[in-house]
């Protein structure tokens, strides 16, 4: 989910000439280009939606400086960047910002949201309690922060010149602003509002102390000379989207770390270390973080790097509880892992490697869910095996599993043992033949149709002899959306079966553009069914709401020439894939964490990295959104959007 530099939009413009690419559907007999009418796919037992269904009026494209919501909606801002989660007073002013006052401080670059109820009758610490709350009016908003960006946050910064020469005192601050806070907020008449010094309140950070948990806990390639026990590990960072329990916990991701690393992976003796540093991108040319923090320069901790790139576990409703990284769902730039979850069968957890030409996996656990009986779940997620799939050209898919003495994953291929296959998922799941894609970022099942859907967000380095089924556009700059349909019947599917059935649920891009390799698919294109303002680019984050409607955050339509934003669809009946415009951001901007409260009455939106444009700083910024205030920078910011006359968003 990271921004990306972007290459010269001229270079990306859609009408650009290129190959035309064929593109396969789910029980096609042939191909067909890439303009054609998308198949049906997942099938449920609830009505055909209808023209009634997501009836709030579109919104257009366009790109300006504010945020944009249909109209009889209204958009809360509830946090922002330096925004205090404890009752003092003071004011924020970035210039006077020290990193002890940003432990107490809303951090940089929201991402990920999750919303988790708090019981009217239940007490600090009783998550088994809280848990089982549908209350939407009062809970805890859990937040990642996925990247600093100090020539916005601080004065005196080029975007080059922090690159390499942040200070010491900026830095600490960044490792403060960077992890996840968790704020409890609540509905009042003027909306909604953070409860400031609420014994919930917290911040997670990289001088957090965090277990490491599962097979490859302990190994000697996660020991370090601060942790010879390989076993605990100071923060998180590059945290991107997350997920949620059943049992009451968050999980949120570690994607972009290697940036935080500094060092020449050529200069590391060690021959795997050194390409696995390589794969992440670490580099002497990175962030000067290891300056500072030496545990961040491989030539003095060549280790420090497989400590993170993990899924992380917490208990938000226990402010003292210590955070658990999750070895067994492996080590990879992880987008999110979202859990499907049924009584007596065993937990099932999707997600993604964000990165061009990498692999969607899934985790089903050794043990079976049972609910009520938090203490037997909480273990469900360090005990299982962990997959990577496969997508065949016939629209039929496989889940391989990452075992360790299973051919290829052995040690005559550099696979000491399970922790090896897990530090090295991404090369495991290479060898294994899984099919790799264009960007994989959230990945998540409809809990109304059973099906689960990948989010593709682009892929410019896919060569025209490298298409496939699956990932059907050389130089892919628009993306696309997969359905994953498990055996069985809705409701009823099979999640734990090494078997799928696949079909592409959307194709982003212009559904007129001249270039048949890159026009936009939605659904069954029937006049009218999309709008002008209805067709989007770049797929990132997803979320569903109480009806099964699909809701899609994107990362890039500025290459398009309007804003990121929010898009609404039905993913059955006449409108199937039928996107609606629902929310732009600032210009700059990319939205996130799309979540709603148990009601389906708010929806929280992330808008991450407002005004990032060329030559924009703290000193000269391209806007101030959402203050307008001389005096302070553009902030990310969380809203909560609510429909005036307290009706289910999107109806």
């Amino acid at each position: 989910m990271t921004r990306s530099k972007q290459p010269d939009r001229a270079e990306q413009t859609p009408s650009n000439p290129q190959r035309r690419t064929l593109f396969k559907a789910l029980g096609a007999a042939t191909a067909a280009t890439a303009g054609a009418t998308l198949l049906p796919g997942c099938t449920q037992k609830t009505a055909p939606r209808t023209r009634d269904n997501l009836g709030f009026e579109e919104i257009p494209h366009r790109l300006d400086f504010t945020h944009h919501v249909p109209q009889g909606y209204s958009a809360d801002r509830v946090l922002s960047w330096g925004d205090p989660l404890d009752t003092f007073s003071e004011a924020f002013i970035p210039e006077k910002l020290t990193p002890k006052e940003q432990t107490r401080r809303f951090g940089y670059n929201n991402d990920f949201i999750a919303y988790m109820p708090l019981a009217e009758d239940a007490g600090l610490g009783e998550g088994d309690r809280h848990c089982l709350s549908r209350n939407s009016e009062r809970g805890l908003l859990c937040v990642n922060h996925e990247y600093t960006q100090p020539h916005l946050m601080f004065a005196g910064y080029s975007e080059q010149s922090a690159n390499r020469g942040t200070s010491d005192d900026h830095i600490a601050i960044e490792q403060q602003a960077c992890g996840h806070t968790v704020v409890e907020i609540e509905k009042t008449a003027n909306g909604w509002q953070p409860v400031l010094g609420s014994p919930y309140n917290r911040r997670l950070s990289l001088t957090t102390t965090m277990a490491i948990v599962g097979p490859a806990a302990g190994d000697q390639r996660l020991q370090t000379s601060e942790d010879p026990s390989g076993t605990r590990v100071l923060g998180t960072v590059g945290n991107c989207a997350g997920g949620k329990t059943p049992w009451g916990t968050v999980l949120i991701a570690e994607e972009g770390f290697g940036g935080a690393f500094q060092g020449d992976p050529d200069d590391v003796a060690d021959e795997t270390e050194a390409r696995n540093h390589h794969a992440f991108g670490i580099s002497p040319g990175n962030r000067n973080w290891g300056d500072y923090d030496r545990r961040f320069d491989i030539s003095v901790e060549p280790n420090e790097p497989n400590r993170f790139g993990w899924m992380v576990e917490y208990d938000p409703y226990n402010p003292q509880s210590t955070p658990r990284k999750l070895t067994g769902l492996g080590r990879f730039e992880h987008e999110g892992f979202t859990l499907v979850s049924k009584p007596g069968q065993p937990i099932v957890a999707y997600g993604g490697d964000d990165d061009e030409h990498q692999f969607v996996y899934r985790f089903v656990s050794r043990g079976i869910y049972r609910p009520g009986e938090n203490h037997h779940n909480r273990e469900l997620l360090t005990k299982g095996t962990l997959y990577a799939g496969q997508f065949s050209e016939d629209g039929s898919g496989s889940w391989l599993p990452l075992i360790h003495g299973r051919s290829p994953l052995t040690e005559e291929n550099g696979f000491r043992n399970q922790a090896d296959v897990l530090v090295d998922a991404r090369r495991a799941a290479k060898l294994l033949g899984a099919t790799p894609m264009d960007r994989p970022e959230d990945v998540e099942t409809n809990p109304v149709n059973d099906c689960t859907y990948v989010m593709l967000t682009k892929n410019r380095k896919r060569k025209p002899d490298e298409v496939n089924a699956a990932n059907p556009r050389a130089r892919n700059t628009a993306g696309h959306v997969l359905e994953i349909v498990p055996p069985g019947r809705s409701g009823e599917r099979d999640h734990a079966s090494d078997t799928f059935r696949w079909n592409t649920f959307l194709l982003g891009g212009n559904p007129n553009a001249e270039n048949p390799a890159e026009r936009g698919a939605y659904g069954q294109q029937q006049p009218g069914n999309i709008s002008p303002h209805g067709w989007f680019a770049n797929p990132d984050n997803v979320a569903f709401d109480q009806r099964g409607n699909m809701w899609i955050a994107t990362d890039g339509c500025e290459s398009f020439g309007f804003h990121d934003g929010l898009w609404a669809m039905a993913t059955e009946g006449e409108l199937r894939a039928a996107p609606k415009h629902f929310f732009g951001c600032p210009e700059g901007g990319e939205i996130c964490g799309p979540e709603f409260t148990p009601d389906g009455k708010t929806l929280f939106v992330s808008v991450q990295h407002p005004a990032d444009a060329d030559n924009s700083t703290f000193d000269t910024p391209l806007h101030r959104w959402p203050d307008n205030n001389s005096s302070l920078p553009p902030r990310p910011s969380v809203l909560a959007i609510r429909r005036d006359d307290e009706g289910l968003v999107g109806s």
